[in-house]
């Protein structure tokens, strides 16, 4: 098979095919006469492998251990139920981060009066404490200065 029918027999893109063999996670394909690449079944399986791997978030160094073990068929199964572990654990992390950005952005739109005025609670927490407050007046007479133009 050529690189394009390996990506439409695994989803794949020719693209993220040749990525994928520049850093090792598909060995390098054997090549035609001509200089074309030539892949076998067992590319498209690996590389359905990775992509399934990839849409469950598993990084490229989480990958390659997996499918070494998925190659090994001496491996340990405990060995891959760690990795999936450890990813869990990550995955866990990073959703109560985006829950807290989450719960800051709504706190902030929902303090944000959303008319004319300038004052802006989500640009002040953009800003950062490092931001000088403007004073009340200064305020008020950009707030006039907006409406009156």
């Amino acid at each position: 098979m050529n690189i394009g029918d390996v990506a439409v027999a695994s989803g794949v893109s020719a693209k993220m095919i040749r990525y994928y063999e520049s850093i090792g996670l598909l060995p390098p394909a054997a090549r035609s006469q001509s200089g074309y690449r030539v892949y076998g079944q067992s590319d498209v399986h690996r590389l359905a492998f990775i992509r399934r791997a990839r849409r469950l978030g598993f990084s490229v160094a989480q990958i390659d251990r997996l499918v070494a073990l998925w190659r090994d068929t001496n491996r340990a199964s405990a060995e891959v139920k760690r990795i999936a572990l450890e990813h869990v654990d990550e995955l866990e992390e990073k959703i109560a981060e985006l829950e807290a950005m989450r719960r800051t952005l709504r706190h902030l739109a929902e303090h944000c009066h959303g008319d004319q005025r300038p004052d802006c609670p989500i640009i002040d927490d953009l800003a950062g404490s490092d931001r000088p407050a403007r004073p009340r007046a200064a305020r008020a007479d950009a707030a006039g200065a907006s409406t009156s133009g």
